[in-house]
């Protein structure tokens, strides 16, 4: 059946485009037009009155949401709660995120996210594995007793999921650059993050496939004078993803500011690294024993170390805008386009146009969400 949504308006380089008509034939987008399309007196037509209508957003760091933690429970039911709860705020796909557990807690969540796809959990396209591949001098909530090395047991196993994207956060001075290329060839997607690692070990690890950066400056080895670290060689790669969380706490906006300008804004990716909180009232929970506890808009342990954030997708990207000096074009490349390129996704996610999927966002001038679509099939 054709389906069609009329009187939207789509964001654009130079602007908002008004009375766009986007058709949509099983799960996918088959044009974008305009209202005199005569394709339209046979689609099935919903008048969206002028709302804006926005590609959906991609997280590639989801702790939790709903009220649960993927540590806590992997489980498919455990996906499905985070997957909902995050979609009401513009989220159309995104990555279970498990941080530093036993490799028994990383099998059972890789067999979750596998179950999840095959059953047709909305929005899951993979997992996030952030550690257990860490670095003791830039732990932050991680438990540095869970730390191990990629053994041939754990190159197994991290790269056994099929059916999805998998993305592995590591600490490239923890292990080699030829695990690193393994890794990277059977198709894994690695990133650097809780890594002490030095300026020539990143180069390295580039030239064996590190793609990505994990919450940028946040648990990394600085920018100095006499030693680049771990930022100065995201930033000095131009083809490299660094994931930011934009809430004003874990990284000073001017700091953002002075990384834009380093590299394209298309390399910059908005994630959540959101809790159990998201989608409830919630102001405390548990993390691997730890009480978790938000604090000036902030998650932080007892010891007031940040442990992931209080964000939406939706308000992501509202504080790229009035944080950074960006323009909602900008914001949402941030939040869609950027996380599906990293993911090997940018020909079906990230755009509202023909081919693509129908992965995408109602929202008013405000960024309110009405309703989040994912593969054709809409939700509040």
């Amino acid at each position: 059946m054709l389906e069609a949504l009329t009187n939207a308006r789509i964001v654009r380089p130079n602007g908002i485009s008004d009375h766009r008509a986007v058709l949509i034939e099983n799960g996918r987008i088959a044009d974008v037009t305009g209202s005199d399309d005569p394709r339209l007196q046979q689609a099935e037509c919903r008048d969206l009155k002028g709302a804006l209508l926005l590609p959906g957003f991609i997280d590639t760091q989801v702790n939790g949401g709903g009220g649960v933690l993927f540590n806590d429970e992997p489980t498919v039911e455990t996906i499905r709660r985070m997957g909902a709860a995050h979609r009401k705020f513009g989220t159309a796909g995104f990555l279970p995120t498990l941080i530093s557990d036993d490799l028994s807690v990383v099998e059972r969540a890789i067999a979750a996210v596998a179950a999840a796809v095959r059953e047709g959990v909305p929005g899951v396209l993979g997992i996030h594995l952030e550690g257990p591949f860490l670095s003791p001098a830039r732990k932050g909530v991680h438990n540095a007793e869970k730390f191990r090395q990629i053994d041939s047991k754990a190159l197994e196993l991290l790269t056994s999921l099929k059916n999805a994207k998998t993305l592995v956060t590591l600490a490239p001075e923890m292990t080699t650059p030829d695990m690193i290329g393994k890794l990277t060839k059977a198709g894994v997607i690695v990133a650097a993050g809780h890594t002490n690692a030095t300026y020539d070990d990143i180069i390295t690890a580039y030239q064996h496939g590190l793609t990505g950066f994990t919450h940028l400056f946040n648990a990394m080895s600085p920018l100095a004078a006499r030693e680049p670290g771990v930022v100065g060689a995201a930033l000095s790669n131009p083809d490299s993803y660094c994931g930011i969380i934009v809430d004003a706490r874990h990284v000073h906006p001017q700091t953002l500011k002075l990384a834009l300008r380093c590299k394209p804004h298309d390399r910059f990716m908005l994630v959540t690294d959101g809790l159990a909180n998201v989608g409830t009232n919630n102001d405390s929970f548990k993390l691997l024993n730890a009480t978790i506890r938000i604090k000036n808009g902030v998650y932080v342990d007892e010891n007031g170390t940040l442990a992931g954030s209080a964000l939406d997708m939706r308000q992501a990207v509202r504080n790229a805008m009035a944080h950074l000096g960006i323009d909602l074009y900008q914001a949402l490349i941030m939040a869609s386009a950027a996380p599906a390129r990293f993911l090997g996704l940018g020909h079906e996610y990230g755009a509202i146009a023909k081919g693509f999927r129908a992965s995408f966002v109602i929202a008013d001038d405000d960024l309110n969400v009405r309703e989040t679509w994912i593969d054709g099939v809409a939700a509040i």
